[in-house]
């Protein structure tokens, strides 16, 4: 009898235990996700990770930090391939786009970028976050909507969540940013990974 009953607990107990993980989340940015200028354990990307360790109020998950300092959209969609084979995400979180609009890259460009960064990760199966960026006042409002626009043109296109501003709230506090006035310092990026969350929680709780 107590032979039976060890029996019954091993296959019953294990099922949940041995259900598979969560398909990870793949961050694929650039300096402001790559948590620029501020130990990388403050980054919102490492806060991200923090949360979603504990498995609430959503399915535990991994997180992968892609994200390089200085990265393109034409050097964001050179790495994905190998991203999307390696780690197999079930969810990757699209941030790039403000080191093309700094460089003045024509919009056309980078909005095909952007669009196959979205079109690769949904062949592969996983689900995106498309997340945008504002360039400074200097660039002027023709480019600067133009931007942005490019972002919720992509967005709509694909039907994917779009986080419309991944500093908002922050861009404009000097309190809240480094003395470059481009990169947020560590007190900020709680803030930075609200904005995330809001978007990306109900892609997390998605079956």
């Amino acid at each position: 009898m107590r032979r039976f009953l060890a029996v019954l607990l091993f296959c019953c107990v294990p099922l949940a235990a041995l259900a598979a993980p969560a398909a990870p989340v793949l961050v694929l940015g650039d300096s402001l996700s790559a948590a620029h200028g501020i130990p990388i354990e403050t980054g919102w990307v490492t806060l991200l990770s923090k949360r979603l360790d504990t498995g609430e109020p959503v399915a535990r998950r991994a997180v992968v930090n892609a994200s390089i300092s200085g990265e393109t959209t034409s050097g964001g969609l050179a790495r994905l391939p190998a991203l999307l084979s390696t780690h197999k995400p079930g969810i990757v979180v699209v941030e790039l786009g403000a080191n093309d609009g700094l460089r003045g890259l024509p919009l056309p460009d980078i909005r095909k970028n952007v669009a196959s960064l979205v079109k690769l990760s949904r062949d592969a199966g996983a689900r995106v976050v498309l997340v945008g960026i504002e360039l400074p006042i200097n660039y002027g409002p023709q480019y600067r909507d133009g931007l942005r626009a490019m972002y919720r043109d992509v967005a709509a296109e694909f039907n994917v969540p779009l986080v419309p501003f991944l500093l908002e709230g922050v861009a404009l506090d000097p309190a809240l940013m480094q003395d470059d006035g481009l990169h947020p310092v560590a007190a900020a990026q709680p803030k930075v990974l609200e904005t995330v969350w809001a978007v990306l929680k109900d892609v997390l709780a998605a079956p």
